[in-house]
């Protein structure tokens, strides 16, 4: 019988929490008006976390697993899950027990009221340190300035999505996943469910402060052109700097000729000043490029190695990919024009 409700976590190197997260999750499945898969998705993880997760697959079929054949990152992890789950409400949450699971029936509680996707939006980040905290305010509000989407501040990946809301995130071929910004540009009804968002239980945070700058530039460059704009404007007052500059070069020039401001140290000025412009308007459109190069190529999202607790009627995504592309063919190769 197809699951009624699907939870996906993502793990990486989790050994720590795991136990501790089946076990607050299974109180809360139990709860549940439905039939309840929860579905792991090992990313990679090179501690004991794929060695714990086959040991609750075998103590409980309600448990099905994903390990991927290496660490994709953390929002292909989501797609990987995504594709797989079969429930009509498909639950996102992390492993680290930062998400409360205990929230879940109030997010199962507004899709029931008809939203078709329930996002968590924290209030408070306990134990978090300040730069944190000020980096994540300031960003969610550039991002919803720049971005040509809503997209609601203060909110991650933890949230409830309706089956059609799934079925069209994974309709979406896109590379560069930014799972908060595609929730919010496929619309459909949505509604935000406050909460308290607690500190990491145990183990190191995942997302290092490299991995965080990613994650962000993801969301600005996948869902906004306004830093193409900003090279453009940047050029045009690299333009006017100059003009204003020759300007008084050549009224020092001819009124202050003993001006010792007309030397190399205005030309430097100069040079510096435009070079970093032509830098930045490069770096801008280098990011746009690499974004279209990934596309292109058209590699698949994820390679797994290990897949337990789904039937066959439920195909790979890479076996539907591969089944798309060889119809495609050979419907191209019997098409002859009128």
């Amino acid at each position: 019988m197809a699951p009624t409700y699907s939870l996906v976590v993502p793990v990486y190197n989790e050994e720590e929490i795991l136990q501790t997260l089946y076990q607050r999750l299974c109180g809360i499945m139990e709860r549940l008006d439905g039939p309840v898969e929860l579905i792991l998705v090992n990313d990679g993880s090179k501690d004991r976390s794929l060695q714990l997760i086959r040991e609750l697959r075998h103590q409980d079929k309600r448990v099905a697993y994903i390990s991927l054949a290496r660490n994709f990152g953390h929002q292909v992890a989501v797609t990987a899950g995504l594709h797989y789950a079969r429930g009509q409400a498909v639950i996102i949450l992390d492993a680290d027990l930062q998400d409360p699971p205990e929230l879940i029936p109030e997010l199962v509680e507004k899709w029931k009221q008809g939203y078709q996707v329930v996002y968590a939006q924290r209030t408070v980040r306990h134990k978090e340190v300040l730069y944190k905290r000020v980096a994540a305010y300031t960003y969610y509000r550039m991002l919803q300035r720049l971005s040509d989407i809503t997209i609601p501040t203060d909110t991650g990946d933890f949230c409830l999505l309706d089956r059609r809301v799934v079925d069209v995130l994974n309709a979406m071929p896109e590379r560069n996943r930014y799972i908060r910004g595609l929730r919010t540009w496929v619309g459909f009804k949505q509604v935000a469910v406050p909460f308290e968002r607690d500190p990491r239980f145990a183990g190191e945070r995942k997302y290092t402060l490299g991995k965080l700058l990613g994650l962000a530039f993801n969301g600005i460059f996948s869902f906004s052109r306004v830093p193409l704009k900003i090279s453009t404007y940047l050029g045009l007052v690299s333009a006017l700097v100059a003009l204003v500059m020759a300007g008084m070069v050549f009224y020092w020039r001819v009124f202050q000729s003993d001006s010792q401001f007309t030397g190399y140290a205005t030309i430097l000025i100069a040079v510096f000043f435009l070079g970093a412009v032509q830098l930045i308007g490069v770096g801008i459109l280098g990011e746009y490029i690499g974004r279209i190069y990934e596309e292109v190529k058209g590699r698949p999202l994820f390679t797994f190695s290990e897949l337990e607790g789904f039937n066959q009627s439920n195909p790979s995504p890479l076996e539907t990919d591969l089944r798309v592309k060889q119809e495609a063919a050979l419907l191209q190769n019997h098409w002859t024009p009128d």
